[in-house]
Formats: C-alpha cells, structure tokens, sequence
C-alpha cells in the first residue's frame, strides 16, 4: 500500500509517501506559513504520487468529532490565519482517498505504539515540548478522545516558589504550557533554550513543571509509557531531573516498579525519533482504509 501523511505542526509541516509498516519512503518539509501557501506546497508535493489513502496529524484545537459539520476543521487554534480551515475538506477535495485524521501528538502516540518505545502495549502517552505542550495517550489500544481531543498541554499546575512570571499562553497564561514551552523559558530567561545550556535553574525550573504534569497523567491514565520529544527535552539533562521530581511529588503513593526500580524505562525519550509524528500518521493513514474497505 502507499499512503500520504501530513504532520502539521504550527512551525513546519511535514509530508511523506509510506506503507502500512510505518516505512517512509519520500519526505518533505515546508514551513508553516499561510493556508493557501502551505496547502500548495503539500498537494503540489502529493500530486506525483498515487495514494491510496490519507492520515493527517494537526496542530489544533481541532474538530474530531465525525458528526460535526466541522470535522476536520482546525479549530480556535493561536495560530494566525488558520481558525476555520478546513483540513481535511481541503485535502479530500483533491485526493479523495481514505483520511484519518487526529491530532499531531495522538498520531505519535499511535506511531509509538505500533512501531516505537509503546511496541506492544495497550497504553502509553506521548508528550512534546517544544513551541507548545501538546500530549496524546493510547488507551486500552485506542487513541484518546472524546467529545474533543485531549488537551493536557493546558492544565493548571503549581507556580515553581521561584518563578514569578506570568506565562505566555494567550488563554490562560501561567498553564502548563504557558510555563514550560520553548516560548515560555525563552520569555522568562531572554534566551533560547540551547543558549542556556549550562544554566541549572532553567532546567529545573522546567523539570519541576513538567513533572508536575507527569504526575497528574499518571494519577489519571496510568500510563505504561510515558514518551516525551520535542525541542525542549533535547536538553540531556532534563530526562534525570524528571525521573527525580516524578518519584518525589508521587511520594510513595504509586507502588510500582515503574517508579521504584525503572523510573528511566517508564519516562523516556521517543523510541522513533523525530519520526514519531509521521509514522503515526501513516498508521492513521493505515486505520482509515481499514476501516473504509471493511478490512
């Protein structure tokens, strides 16, 4: 089979040509900028390619909700320009083949249940931060939703006692997101994460947010992995000071070994990659002619 993927993200979007097995065997990347600019691109890319079906992760909100008139449509997304698109009436309109849609952080989930560090498993969740905090999560093998999609990048979490600013987000400010993104701590410190490499207050800083944030996932959905990509956790030291915070804000109230022995096997890195988001849309890609042919 060869399918089409779209990982849309509020940066860049990524296009691919692949198979049901997650290979990819064609890539581009375009940067997002208008709709009409950013939909040229992607269908001029497509437009060589016979496809059989379609998955697409998108940055949202987005409508997911199949008997909505807006299905498909991104939503009340910050993102300049594109409140109202209509995603996938877009895409269908020229390649009128099989579409999944979800999701860019569902999609990597799904990716890296199928293929990546969640092989195997019936749930895990997959976080990124980066130019925002987006999370995904599989649960008893499906992905999560209801009424809408997850947005776990937007909880309330508590001020760090040395942090007096006041976050970024344009909805709730000091959210998670508004506190922790890549956008957040260049705000705060008047850098870019990379620049402040060797400052140890940032990263705790962003460790004791983040982990605050596992904490709630796990008191809620238990999690058998918890997978975390994007710029923000580059940085290699935030991955120890997140196996630290996680077991003490936990406390001993989670009897595992998750926690008592393999806190460094449990909250861990995504196992595809930077390719997480793309392959998981070939899987939603996979699911959606399945489900279409009756298969």
């Amino acid at each position: 089979m060869q399918y089409g993927a779209i990982e849309a993200g509020g940066t860049k979007f990524v296009c691919a040509i692949g198979d049901e097995t997650g290979n990819v065997m064609e890539k581009a990347t375009f940067p997002t900028t208008t709709p009409e600019e950013t939909f040229s691109q992607v269908i001029e890319f497509f437009q060589s390619h016979k496809i059989e079906a379609m998955g697409i992760g998108s940055f949202g909100p987005i409508d997911i909700d199949r008997q909505s008139k807006q299905y498909g449509y991104i939503t009340s997304t910050p993102k300049k320009g594109w409140s109202g698109v209509d995603f996938v009436g877009k895409m269908k309109e020229v390649f009128p083949v099989p579409t999944g849609f979800d999701t860019d952080v569902n999609a990597a989930a799904l990716g890296e249940s199928k293929w990546g560090a969640a092989k195997g498993l019936d749930s895990c969740l997959y976080m990124t931060v980066g130019t925002g905090i987006g999370v995904g999560a599989i649960v008893n093998g499906e992905r999560l939703s209801g009424f809408t999609h997850p947005e776990m990048g937007h909880i309330l979490i508590r001020k760090h006692p040395n942090d007096h600013f006041e976050g970024v987000c344009p909805y709730h400010g000091d959210c998670l997101e508004g506190l922790a993104s890549g956008p957040a701590i260049e705000a705060r410190w008047g850098k870019k994460g990379y620049e402040l490499e060797d400052k140890f207050e940032v990263w705790e800083m962003a460790a004791d947010y983040i982990a605050q944030s596992l904490m709630n996932y796990t008191l809620i959905l238990s999690p058998k992995k918890m997978i975390l990509g994007g710029g923000v956790m580059k940085q290699k030291q935030i991955f120890p000071l997140l196996h630290q915070k996680v077991a003490e804000k936990l406390n001993g109230y989670v009897q595992h070994p998750n926690l008592a022995e393999k806190i460094d096997e449990w909250i861990i890195p995504p196992g595809l990659g930077d390719e997480a988001g793309i392959k998981g849309t070939l899987a939603l890609a996979d699911q959606a002619y399945r489900e279409e042919k009756g298969i």
